[in-house]
C-alpha cells in the first residue's frame, strides 16, 4: 500500500484529501505545518508528499528540498495560482503543481501518474484468480492470458486504480475515451458487460444506480 503525507494548514482540506485517497487504498498521514511534516517524514516514510505552499513557519517552497533529498516526490497543492509560482515550484523539483479548488478525481489521477512514474517496481495487480500487469498490459486468469481490446483494458485499469470509488459514466468516458469522444454513455455499459463476462467480475464491478460503476474490493 502506497503511503502519502498531506501537508496543509487547513483541517478541512486535509480531511477531504485524506478521505478521497483512503477510499482508493492509500495509507495517509497528515501535518499542519512544516515542522511537524519533517518530524513525521522519516518515521512514516511516504511514497509521495502533497505539499501546500502557504504554511506556518517554513513555507512549501522552503520545505520541498527536504523531501526531494530523501527521494520523495512532491506535488504542490496550493491556492497560489500565478504562473510565476507554478514555474518556481516546478523548478524547485516538484513533480506536479495543482491549484485549489481542485477536482478530487483530477487529484487522484495526478497522484497515480506521479507514483507510477516514480515507482521502481513492476506494476501488477492481483485479485482473486486474476493477475494484471499494467506495464505489459496483460491479464491472466487462472494463469491463462485473456485477450482484451485496448479500451477494455483501459477501462479496467481506470476502475482498478480508483477501486471502491463510484465513477460516473461521463467521467469514465472522459478518462478512457477522452474529452472529444462523440459517443454516448451506452458505450460504457457495453464494455462493462464484456469485462464482467471475460473476467468473471459480476460481483466486483458494481453498478451504481443511475450513475455509473465502481470496482469493489472485498475486505479480507
Amino acid at each position: 500500500m502506497k503511503k502519502i503525507l498531506i501537508v496543509d494548514d487547513e483541517d478541512k482540506i486535509r480531511e477531504l484529501i485524506r478521505v478521497n485517497l483512503e477510499i482508493v487504498g492509500y495509507n495517509c498521514d497528515e501535518a499542519e505545518d512544516g515542522n511537524k511534516a519533517l518530524d513525521i517524514v522519516d518515521k512514516f516514510k511516504p511514497d509521495l508528499v502533497l505539499l501546500d505552499i502557504m504554511l506556518p513557519g517554513k513555507d512549501g517552497f522552503e520545505l520541498v528540498d527536504e523531501f526531494i533529498k530523501r527521494n520523495i516526490p512532491v506535488i504542490f497543492l496550493t491556492a497560489k495560482d500565478s504562473t510565476i509560482d507554478k514555474v518556481k515550484g516546478l523548478k524547485l523539483g516538484a513533480e506536479d503543481y495543482i491549484t485549489k479548488p481542485f477536482d478530487p478525481m483530477e487529484l487522484l489521477a495526478r497522484v497515480e501518474v506521479v507514483l507510477r512514474r516514480s515507482s521502481k517496481n513492476n506494476e501488477t495487480f492481483k485479485y482473486k484468480n486474476l493477475e494484471i500487469d499494467f506495464n505489459e498490459r496483460t491479464v491472466l486468469m487462472d494463469g491463462e492470458e485473456v485477450e482484451l481490446t485496448t479500451k477494455e483494458f483501459d477501462l479496467l485499469e481506470v476502475l482498478i486504480r480508483n477501486k471502491n470509488l463510484a465513477l460516473s459514466r461521463e467521467k469514465l468516458l472522459e478518462m478512457v475515451w477522452g474529452y472529444e469522444y462523440l459517443g454516448d454513455t451506452r458505450t460504457i455499459d457495453i464494455h462493462i458487460t464484456r469485462l464482467r463476462k471475460k473476467l468473471d467480475l459480476d460481483d466486483s464491478i458494481i453498478t451504481v444506480f443511475k450513475y455509473g460503476y465502481r470496482f469493489k474490493m472485498k475486505e479480507d
